[in-house]
């Protein structure tokens, strides 16, 4: 990327007051910084002010591994938690898979057309099945069975690889496990679900079953963080389609899978792009 070109994204959130927006305008005014993007939203319920700013970083005053600190001083200030991104860093993104292709192909398809900025090093699965997959694409592909007696331990041999590789971004595309505790806090707002809609509605193994027989009308997906909690983290992406009698329960699973491939793709970007900030159990996001 051209550096003239390169940007800088601020996101944040405090408690809300006066001031805030003067404050985050004038230190970019005040270090010669020109705003090409500016977002905010004020939860009123909550009373919590949430922003992103994007401005160019050519001629601003500030070298850019020097202005979080040049910040942080408003930070404190404001009690914000807030971080710093650049348009030119490529994040690195290790995909989780079972059993079920299409997320995995359709996420690696995505990346090999350049839609996505973003390195994939390794796909991580807890079966051998897809395998020749990642390989057909020259990725590396690690395979950590996992059972109630190996969970924690194997958890651990996946966190020393993702620590080899620097991974910023974890992907779960159809990963049937449930990660543990004290892996999901070191990832915390970085790791990104798929699932159905039906949840809790029609949850378990046969969900597409269940909304047959009760004749619904629509099904969707739904992505989001990961949170200890299951399936209960913040929404970053949502779509459905309708649905109706004449479909059968092969129609409403090929439908819906089109939707978690679609949906799933769309929650990457956003956060890629550093659209997406979240706080508490919800998300604000900045398309």
């Amino acid at each position: 990327m051209n550096n003239d070109a390169v940007t800088a994204v601020l996101l944040l959130s405090c408690p809300d007051q006066k001031g805030l927006v003067a404050a985050v305008s004038d230190f970019l005014y005040r270090n010669n910084g020109n705003i090409t993007h500016a977002d905010q939203h004020t939860d009123l319920e909550k009373d919590i002010f949430l922003q992103r700013v994007e401005w160019e970083l050519a001629d601003f005053a500030i070298r850019r591994d020097e202005i979080g600190e040049a910040f942080r001083p408003i930070a404190q200030r404001f009690h914000m938690t807030w971080s710093l991104h650049f348009s030119d860093h490529v994040s690195r993104m290790a995909v989780f898979v079972s059993k079920l292709p299409h997320c995995l192909y359709d996420l690696l398809a995505r990346w090999r057309m350049g839609e996505f900025q973003v390195d994939i090093p390794l796909i991580i699965s807890n079966h051998p099945d897809l395998r020749s997959i990642a390989e057909g694409f020259g990725l590396e592909y690690h395979c950590f069975p996992i059972s109630p007696e190996t969970k924690a331990a194997q958890e651990e041999r996946t966190i020393e690889k993702l620590e080899e590789q620097r991974i910023d971004l974890i992907v779960l595309a159809r990963y049937m496990q449930i990660l543990g505790e004290g892996f999901v806090d070191r990832y915390l707002n970085r790791i990104i679900n798929i699932h159905h809609s039906f949840l809790p509605a029609f949850a378990g193994a046969r969900p597409y079953h269940q909304a047959h027989e009760r004749g619904v009308k629509i099904i969707g997906a739904t992505a989001h963080y990961v949170t200890p909690e299951l399936d209960q983290g913040p929404i970053i992406e949502q779509d459905v389609v309708r649905v109706s009698h004449r479909d059968s329960v092969a129609d409403l699973i090929r439908k819906g899978r089109d939707l978690e491939k679609v949906v799933l793709a769309r929650a990457v970007d956003l956060h890629l792009r550093n659209r997406v900030v979240a706080y508490g159990n919800k998300t604000v996001v900045f398309d």
